[in-house]
């Protein structure tokens, strides 16, 4: 079964030995709201942006089509 986006934040944020409130602050939110968003895994494609950003990472998404193998 493949992690929720949250559950990956939270991976990440344990192998870079950051806090949540750390990460908050880089990305210009309360400690409170990234830790709702956390929990409800609710992020914008932006928000998934700055957040990896912020870890020092790359984030890509892209759709897939399964009859043509093209990505978008």
């Amino acid at each position: 079964m493949e992690c929720s986006a949250g559950e990956k934040i939270r991976t990440i944020l344990d192998r870079r030995r950051m806090s949540i409130t750390e990460l908050s602050k880089k990305i210009g939110t309360s400690r409170q709201n990234l830790t709702n968003k956390l929990s409800r895994d609710n992020f914008s494609e932006k928000e998934m942006q700055d957040i990896a950003n912020a870890l020092n990472c790359t984030f890509n998404t892209q759709f897939t089509m399964n009859d043509t193998g093209e990505t978008i």
